[in-house]
Formats: structure tokens, C-alpha cells, sequence
């Protein structure tokens, strides 16, 4: 269980950096996701095989359609993420992004017939309330390529939140393999994405870029998803879910102390307000004598 832990936080602690190695990337939002995708494919490949794991044939039959669809969706949401990073700071993006369990505590009394609690909607509500202090709506001197960053982010949210919610469909293909051909379904819609708009422009790339391009694909891609699908096996469904939160606290960490990235007052405690009640979200409710 020590172990389990200590790969989950190892894992989102490497994930909240990865805004930091997507600034020195020289290349389109598409194109990034597409490697990203490719290089994570590949590693994860030599990780089976390496491993003897076999792919579940018999069950990916049944089931294509939906992780065709939720690899899609997986790779439009990469391309969203990272062109909020360039419109806005890393703290702000990664905020916008966290609306995305929230967006999904909304849709699941409709997709799934749950019954919101009284508890989740105060959550939705005061989660709303701290993107609404993000967005800074009412403030003059609000920059509009931060607004456009913002809603990059809340686009980026929209499919995240599309891909949990179609793998609480996909019930035959878990863990690492279904997170391997979600990727390769993401490489067959990024390819003619990326080649109808910005194309391939590696051979532009310096040094740093190449540098950060691999750590991206590699460290906080293949490797981490190792990582993080390893230790999901071992650890309950709510510790999971309380630990992944140092993803986003981490970025936050980096944007201000590593990229000097300036947050507003109203912008710390819109943050607060996600992450807070998202993660309160998250606890499980105390049962009554």
C-alpha cells in the first residue's frame, strides 16, 4: 500500500509539471498531442510486452466503438490544454481544466439516473462560484487572451470529463491496456487532424524543444501512466481520487514559483473554491449512528 502510494504521488506530482516543458515545445497544440500519443503508445507497447501482458482481443471487439471515441476525445482534450498554456498562465489553465470532475458530478444524474445530493449540489454551485472569480468576470483590466485561455481550459474540461464518462461504459478492457488503445484511437484522429491543419514541423525544433518533446511523451506520458495505472490496482477508489488532487497544486506551484506567473486575489481563492469542494466531493459522506 506504501509503495502504491508513493507512485501514485509520484505520478501527479510529475503531472502537474508538465506545463512547464509544454512552454519550450516550438510546435502546434495538434501536433504535440500526436506525438505525445505516438511516443506514450510506443513505451507502453514495450511495457506489455516486456511484462507478457497480452491484449484483451475478445473484449476490444465488443467494445471499439467506445474507445475509438474516448481516444478522440482524449486527444482534443491534450490539444485544448495546451493551447490554454499559451494563452494564459499554467496556474489558471490547470484550474479551468479541474472543472472537469464537476462537469461530470452535473451529467451523471442524466446519463446515469443518480440522484444529485444535497452535499453535491452545494459542491457544483460553489465550484461554479470559484470559476466565475477565475474568469474574473467584472474586472476591466482582465486581459482577453486570458478569457480565451480560460475557455481553452473549460474546452479541454468538456472532454476530459467525456473520457471518464465513456469509461464507465467500457467495462471489459481495464487498467493499462485500455489507456493503450485509447492512445493509438488518439493517433488515428490526431493524424489527419494535424496533417489538414498545421502539419509536421519537427525539423524547426532546437535542442530544448527536442528535450522537452521527449520528457513530454516519455516521462509524463508513458512512463506516469505506468505509474499511475500500477498503483490505481493496489490503492482504494477515494484515496486515488484525494491524491490526484497534488496534480493540479503542483501546477500551480510551478506556474507562480518556476514560471513567475502572477494569480489575482479573486483568482487564488476562485482556485481554492474548485479544488476544495471538488475534493470534498471526493470524501465520503459520514453515516449516521
Amino acid at each position: 500500500m506504501n509503495r502504491a502510494r508513493m507512485l501514485l504521488i509520484a505520478s501527479m506530482t510529475i503531472f502537474g509539471t508538465i506545463g512547464l516543458f509544454v512552454r519550450n515545445i516550438p510546435v502546434s497544440s495538434g501536433e504535440l498531442a500526436l506525438y505525445r500519443a505516438v511516443m506514450a503508445a510506443l513505451l507502453i507497447a514495450v511495457y506489455l510486452l516486456a511484462t507478457k501482458q497480452k491484449l484483451p482481443l475478445r473484449s476490444i471487439g465488443r467494445e471499439l466503438p467506445l474507445l475509438l471515441l474516448s481516444g478522440a476525445a482524449m486527444g482534443f482534450n491534450w490539444i485544448l490544454l495546451f493551447e490554454a498554456y499559451r494563452y494564459t498562465t499554467v496556474s489558471v489553465a490547470t484550474l479551468s481544466y479541474y472543472f472537469a470532475p464537476v462537469i461530470v458530478t452535473a451529467v451523471c444524474p442524466l446519463l446515469f439516473k443518480e440522484k444529485m445530493t444535497g452535499r453535491q449540489i452545494l459542491c457544483f454551485v460553489m465550484s461554479t462560484v470559484g470559476l466565475v472569480m477565475i474568469t474574473g468576470v467584472g474586472d476591466a483590466g482582465k486581459s482577453g487572451t486570458d478569457l480565451i485561455g480560460i475557455l481553452f481550459g473549460l474546452g479541454a474540461a468538456v472532454f476530459y470529463a467525456a473520457v471518464i464518462l465513456l469509461n464507465k461504459y467500457i467495462r471489459n478492457v481495464s487498467g493499462i491496456h485500455r489507456t493503450l488503445l485509447q492512445f493509438i484511437a488518439a493517433i488515428v484522429t490526431l493524424l489527419p487532424y494535424v496533417a489538414f491543419t498545421s502539419g509536421m514541423t519537427l525539423s524547426g525544433m532546437d535542442g530544448m524543444g527536442w528535450a522537452c518533446l521527449l520528457i513530454v511523451g516519455l516521462i509524463h506520458t508513458g512512463v506516469t501512466y505506468c505509474m499511475y495505472f500500477s498503483s490505481l490496482k493496489e490503492l482504494p477508489g477515494q484515496k486515488a481520487a484525494i491524491l490526484s488532487y497534488i496534480d493540479p497544486l503542483v501546477a500551480v506551484l510551478v506556474s507562480v514559483l518556476l514560471l513567475h506567473e502572477s494569480m489575482t486575489f479573486w483568482q487564488v481563492i476562485g482556485g481554492a473554491l474548485i479544488l476544495g469542494f471538488t475534493l470534498w466531493n471526493e470524501l465520503p459522506a459520514r453515516r449516521k449512528a
